[in-house]
């Protein structure tokens, strides 16, 4: 097996030929500022692990990976724009740094690129990768038009939620998984557990990355409290609505939506309630919970299970664990 090191390598390497000078520079150069201030690279590194699980060389699931690395990044470029955020990776976001028109025509090439890659598969897998990246992108796109509705909804339910980032966060993890097990050889029954452990390993990291954002510390890179400060409709704040009495529904109510308060007394405000009500420990066991399906699902997988470490090891890193 390639370490994961060596995986990671093998996508930088081709990132950085992805993108070669042309008279169009001003269009792709967006494109590959973005995607060269790094990131994690774990959706790619799963498309890559996948394929190795089920006895794939790396190299043969590169193009399925980059597809959704790309895609990735465009979907970060129009999410940007629609959020008006002016930062990304610490770094200008790419409608600030150019304008909003050239991150909507730069973000459209780059869906493009991603197609271009998936074209480059063998014929025998092309066909099935394209039906479950289309699948995948409408469900990207569902899952922000669900969390723009969000914006403006009052009746938000943790079952709302729960579906808002499956579409948004865990499909894209899945089709990674999946389109590498493909690219494998896998059957269609390792290719559907493959693709539920995808889904349920994105819902625990998202709900960990929501309790992180609100009770982690600065050393995780993160601005404690954000989620708060911009009235996010996160799993702590729907649930803390849901099992608030008069008293704690009158603090949220005097803080979530307003504007007259420091940051900092509006952030220790909301978190007391929330700590008050246990919400914190709802998500981090329902992170957990999720974290449990997950290797369920990955147990079931029918091959050897020195070729699952891997992933199970990456899954650990992602959601903190320690086991």
């Amino acid at each position: 097996m390639t370490s994961i090191d060596q995986l990671r390598d093998i996508i930088e390497n081709e990132i950085g030929k992805s993108f070669p000078p042309t008279a169009h520079h001003r269009l792709y150069d967006p494109i590959a500022y973005l995607m060269g201030l790094g990131g994690k690279r774990l959706r790619p590194i799963f498309c890559l692990l996948s394929a190795e699980m089920f006895g794939a060389q790396a190299n043969k699931a590169l193009p399925a990976a980059m597809a959704v690395e790309i895609f990735h990044n465009f979907s970060l470029i129009h999410d940007d724009i629609m959020d008006d955020a002016p930062m990304r990776r610490g770094q200008s976001t790419v409608h600030e740094k150019w304008n909003v028109a050239q991150g909507i025509l730069s973000g459209d090439a780059a869906l493009v690129l991603a197609y271009n890659q998936l074209m480059t598969l063998p014929e025998e897998h092309r066909w099935h990768a394209l039906q479950g990246f289309n699948k995948m992108a409408l469900e990207v796109c569902e899952g922000q038009q669900l969390d723009m509705d969000f914006e403006i909804r009052e009746d938000v339910r943790v079952e709302d939620y729960l579906e808002m980032i499956r579409l948004k966060t865990s499909v894209l993890l899945a089709t990674s998984l999946k389109t590498g097990a493909l690219i494998g050889g896998a059957s269609p029954l390792d290719c559907a557990l493959i693709y539920d452990f995808g889904i349920n390993l994105g819902l625990s990291f998202q709900l960990r990355d929501d309790y992180l954002d609100t009770f982690g510390d600065e050393r995780i890179g993160k601005q404690i409290g954000g989620d708060i400060l911009a009235d996010k409709k996160t799993y702590l704040l729907i649930r803390s609505n849901e099992k608030a009495g008069k008293e704690e529904a009158a603090v949220l109510n005097a803080y979530i939506g307003s504007t007259g308060q420091s940051a900092a007394d509006k952030v220790h405000q909301v978190r007391s309630v929330m700590q008050k009500l246990k919400v914190d420990e709802d998500a981090e066991a329902l992170s957990k919970k999720y974290y449990t399906e997950a290797m369920d699902m990955l147990e079931k997988v029918g091959v050897p299970d020195a070729r699952k470490v891997q992933i199970k090891s990456v899954s650990r890193s992602l959601l903190g664990r320690d086991r």
